[in-house]
């Protein structure tokens, strides 16, 4: 089996945390336990998979990550902000260093590629000028720099993958969390978007992709985290 190796990223500082979970377990509605006693640091420039089954925590550890949940105990950091002391009006400022591709795309088909891209942009208030030379760059790099004007629904799935990737890309974000976002594509298509994740990581952006797809942590060898019931079973790099 061919496997791909990753480079090193130029903007990698080694040994500096940017993501650390203390004893960290999530609880939802009848002690059902997402996530259950994890303990992890995650360094700048590092990119790493999440594995492990259906179920297993991994979507879990992402939101928390993300402040879209918050810890039932534990303690988590990140990019030096103790996400349980966190002001929810502070929330949208940490999130502007944190990109997120979902699986479901999460586009909006009634607006262009490039609006789809500019939006968390003009939520800022950036310059006109600023925005469209940034959407432009970033679309160039994920390979819709033709493709501009369309409409996300004459798109391919791959093509609807990669809108949401330049989407994430576009705010420059520090980390850039995945969950599942080859789970609808071909082969082809997956080694595809996997390869702009990796692009992503080499020009310095932290990279997590939560991921069930075997053949993914085969060929992308990198540190694989894997969850198991909520639990951190392995840490292998």
């Amino acid at each position: 089996m061919h496997t791909t190796s990753l480079p090193v990223p130029r903007a990698a500082r080694a040994g500096e945390p940017i993501v650390q979970f203390f004893h960290v377990s999530k609880v939802y509605a009848q002690e059902h336990r997402a996530l259950d006693d994890v303990s992890v640091r995650i360094d700048k420039g590092e990119f790493v998979l999440l594995a492990g089954p259906s179920g297993a925590g991994k979507s879990t550890l992402l939101k928390l990550i993300f402040c879209a949940e918050p810890p039932t105990s534990g303690q988590i950091v990140v990019s030096d902000v103790s996400v349980h002391r966190i002001q929810r009006a502070s929330i949208p400022y940490l999130r502007r260093n944190i990109g997120v591709v979902f699986q479901d795309f999460k586009l909006l088909y009634r607006r262009p590629v490039f609006d789809n891209v500019a939006f968390a942009l003009e939520v800022l208030g950036l310059p006109r000028a600023v925005i469209r030379q940034r959407v432009t760059r970033v679309l160039h790099q994920v390979g819709l720099g033709s493709k501009i004007h369309l409409s996300p629904g004459r798109l391919s799935g791959g093509e609807q993958q990669r809108v949401a990737i330049a989407r994430a890309l576009v705010m420059e974000p520090a980390i850039l969390l995945a969950d599942e976002p080859t789970g609808n594509l071909d082969p082809a298509l997956t080694i595809e978007i996997l390869d702009l994740l990796v692009d992503a990581n080499v020009r310095g952006t932290t990279v997590l992709v939560a991921t069930h797809d075997e053949s993914i942590l085969r060929r992308f060898r990198r540190r694989t985290l894997t969850l198991e019931g909520g639990r951190l079973i392995e840490d292998s790099r």
